[in-house]
């Protein structure tokens, strides 16, 4: 028999799942024109909250639910804690590093001295790919395993060395920030060894994530100025504000865990999220005129807003897919949420090999519903090649 802990909320993987491929179609929206304003992300000194703002602090949501499940099964399974450190810290390295090589892909200029800058785009793909592709288990594949994880953190070394960055001299490879997968690596490090290390007490996990989210508003209100002199050493990333949102999706989960993973009393379960979520969404509201809202300053109002709107969302979904059984609609999708470092890749080779064929499309494509409509069904190829990279063992886990 499975035990409470183990068994698998669906709701937690089609929320990925949409999120993912949300993420994709507002990344997107950078190559159209003419599309309405409150889709765009917003300019950090506007007070304001645009569609494409909501979508990564609510995949930040979701990561937060797994943890609590995915820990657990762990633990059930007999993994020592020094294992499942090891296990959590081999996934926040490896976050952090492909953030690390990402964030200077970015900053590289478009003419590049020693090897095409698509090449070496590409080459880092492959590189992430074989370094922490789901290999069969078997003594023969691990071998080939190791040895081509080898390869690819030789590749990893061989472009660090000739990288060449911007500025005269050229700069060599640093930290400008950390990146979409450097961020989730930080808040998924913090809220995985606060679990791990308070476990299934709900009381706990509860004034972890009061801490966080104080901890970002006493940042706003000035509170740590003192500490100016160490914080560009040691300090909690971004203020706090975003494991404060991955941490309330380990609350929400801990909260089932605790109360609810028995089978009994799902629609209070379902109460519960309600009443937390516009409680917190209110929060937000209330915080917003001290420092407005914003993403990229991460303010306590923009934090508590998608936290809010991070378990609205969950909420809908639980009673959709879990309680009414309404599940056929997310099939399509699924890879995006059970395969979603792969699908997180995939575009960037997309974009290399499209861009060094200098792929086009007619500029009626890029502009306004046809181009919107043109992003999501770009979204949706980018599903279904991580559907086939799946059916071909190529499916990175981490």
């Amino acid at each position: 028999m499975s035990s409470p802990h183990s068994e698998r909320i669906e709701a937690i993987d089609a929320y990925r799942a949409l999120t993912m491929l949300l993420m994709l179609w507002v990344n997107d929206f950078p190559t159209l024109r003419d599309i309405p304003n409150w889709l765009k992300h917003q300019p950090a000194e506007a007070d304001a909250l645009g569609f494409s703002d909501i979508i990564f602090p609510i995949f930040l949501f979701v990561v937060g639910l797994s943890i609590p499940f995915a820990l657990s099964r762990r633990i059930e399974r007999g993994d020592s804690p020094q294992s499942i450190l090891r296990h959590i810290g081999e996934r926040s390295f490896a976050l952090l590093l492909m953030g690390f090589f990402m964030v200077n892909l970015e900053y590289m200029p478009g003419e590049y001295t020693f090897a095409g800058r698509y090449f070496w785009q590409i080459a880092m793909i492959v590189a992430f790919i074989l370094i922490w592709n789901a290999y069969p288990q078997t003594s023969f594949s691990n071998t080939v395993a190791k040895l081509l994880q080898g390869l690819g953190y030789g590749i990893l070394l061989g472009l660090a060395l000739i990288y060449r960055g911007p500025g005269e001299p050229v700069s060599w490879m640093q930290p400008y920030w950390w990146g979409i997968l450097g961020l989730i690596g930080w808040s998924y490090l913090i809220c995985a060894l606060a679990y791990l290390a308070l476990g299934k007490r709900l009381s706990y996990i509860t004034m972890a994530w009061i801490f966080l989210m104080a901890f970002n508003i006493a940042e706003f209100a000035g509170l740590f100025e003192f500490l100016a002199p160490v914080t560009s050493y040691l300090w909690i990333v971004s203020g706090g504000s975003l494991p404060a949102i991955a941490m309330g999706g380990v609350f929400v989960s801990t909260l089932y865990l605790h109360q609810y993973a028995n089978g009994q009393n799902q629609r209070r379960y379902l109460r519960d999220l309600l009443i937390i979520g516009v409680s917190v969404l209110i929060l937000g509201l209330l915080l917003r005129p001290a420092w407005g809202v914003s993403k990229i300053r991460a303010t306590p109002a923009w934090t508590e807003i998608c936290a809010g709107i991070g378990i609205l969302g969950y909420a809908f979904l639980y009673w959709l897919i879990d309680l009414r059984k309404i599940r056929r609609w997310w099939q399509p999708i699924k890879p995006a949420g059970t395969a979603t470092l792969t699908w997180y890749l995939t575009p960037y080779l997309y974009f290399a090999i499209a861009t060094g064929f200098a792929l086009g499309l007619p500029a009626v494509l890029n502009t306004g519903f046809f181009g919107l409509a043109k992003s999501m069904l770009y979204a949706l190829l980018i599903v279904g090649l991580t559907g086939l990279a799946g059916k071909a063992r190529i499916r990175l886990r981490i």
